[in-house]
Order: C-alpha cells, then structure tokens, then sequence
C-alpha cells in the first residue's frame, strides 16, 4: 500500500479506514450489522460500492468474512483491528453531537449498557489529567 504520509498515525488510519463508507459499515458492524443486506439497508450504499468497501476491510483486517451456518451468505465481524476503532467512532460521534446539529435538533445518543448517555471523550496524560491541544506536540520516532 502506498502510504498517503508514512510517518503519520493519522494520514496511515485515513489510508485504511478513512472514507464516509468504510466508516458507516464499521459503524454498523459495531451496532450489529453481519450481513451484506444488513449493511446495505443500514446505509443506503450500492451494492458495488458496498462490495469494495467490504472486501478492503476484510483485506485490511479490519472485519473477518466467514460463511453463516446456513451456507447461503457471507457474514462480517469485527476483527480485534476492528473493535480498537470504536474509541474513533464514538470520538466522532461526539463531536457531531456538539458541532453537526442546531441546538435541540433531534440526533441519536450512545448509551451504555445502563441506558446512561456514555461521557464524553477527553484526552488525558498518563498522569489522567486531561489534555488540551495547547498541551501536546507530535515528536518523530525512529
């Protein structure tokens, strides 16, 4: 793979996972989606695109393709890869709860398993204090 900045977490995450579908389908799968028609009604995608998008995801290991026990379909799992990108999605949900909707439009809200509102997302150091842009700095390793 040609990596779009190859000393970039960011610019490689984006590379593998970072267009609107692969992220909708993740998405999906982390609220249960399994089948290819379960996606494709979820999202509305075309079933070419969907095709594509499932297939690098399973190349990238991000989703794991096995038969169901019918033997009629496909079904799709979150791999281990995949499951690590839930923090992502709920960072990006969260942020759409406070800059993607006018104040008191309606949207979904995750919940834990209590049915509370899940809090929100903050950076912290390994101290637990928590981190601000103003307080961090992106150093190369080699």
């Amino acid at each position: 793979m040609n990596w779009t900045d190859p000393t970039c977490p960011v610019a490689r995450t984006l590379d593998l996972v970072g267009d609107r579908w692969s992220l909708l389908i993740v998405r999906d799968a982390m609220d249960g989606a399994r089948a290819f028609t379960d996606f494709q009604q979820r999202t509305g995608i075309a079933r070419n695109i969907l095709a594509d998008r499932l297939r690098r995801l399973v190349e990238r290991g991000i989703l794991d393709r096995q038969t169901a026990s019918s033997g009629r379909r496909q079904v799709y799992t979150l791999t281990q890869t995949g499951r690590d990108l839930f923090a992502v999605v709920v960072a990006l949900r969260q942020w759409g709860e406070r800059h993607a909707f006018e104040s008191g439009e309606a949207h979904s809200v995750l919940v834990d398993s209590s049915g509370l509102p899940v809090a929100e997302m903050r950076p912290t150091n390994a101290h637990g204090v928590e981190l601000d842009l103003d307080g961090t700095s992106v150093r190369k390793v080699y």
